[in-house]
């Protein structure tokens, strides 16, 4: 019997807490990037951490779960306190950000939507974008802070505070 999990998420009022993992995948000059298809705006695919298990343990099931291949999970390039406002709700999200390597295999078309899966309430769409800041910029990717440094990753990690409006959209 499976036991129901556990994701590290808390509730106060119009308040929430989340830690989330993510994972910048690249390929050919592309970065992988997911949405669900009714928001406007594209994220690196990863997903809430679950209490017990490691934040790579969580990148890695994530990427089983969404893109239904095992990847490797690399260095850590940005840990974020990132505090946005979010269907109407105020968000404190501890986000860890990881280069990782998708297995050859997984499909590559930088021209349309590579892999579609239905992910809870939400069909989550893929797609590889061109890895510039420009590209990034159009997409409307938060955190933006990413599009600045996409073409020159971190060789550390970094740890910063982000918050929504920190950078011009434009």
């Amino acid at each position: 019997m499976m036991s129901k999990r556990k994701l590290i998420r808390l509730n106060a009022g119009s308040q929430r807490f989340q830690m989330r993992i993510a994972g910048l995948g690249f390929r050919d000059g592309h970065v992988l990037v997911h949405r669900a298809v009714h928001e406007t705006f594209w994220t690196f695919p990863g997903g809430r951490a679950e209490i017990g298990e490691t934040s790579e343990e969580t990148l890695r099931r994530e990427m089983v779960e969404e893109l239904g291949v095992e990847v490797t999970v690399r260095r850590l390039l940005w840990s974020v306190e990132n505090f946005f406002h979010y269907e109407e709700m105020d968000w404190h999200e501890l986000g860890l950000y990881y280069l990782m390597e998708i297995p050859a295999d997984f499909p590559f078309d930088p021209t349309k939507i590579v892999h579609r899966i239905q992910d809870g309430d939400d069909e989550l769409e893929f797609k590889w974008v061109r890895a510039t800041r420009e590209a990034l910029v159009a997409l409307d990717i938060p955190p933006y802070f990413i599009a600045e440094e996409i073409e020159n990753l971190p060789l550390m990690s970094r740890h910063l505070v982000w918050r929504d409006g920190d950078l011009d959209k434009a």
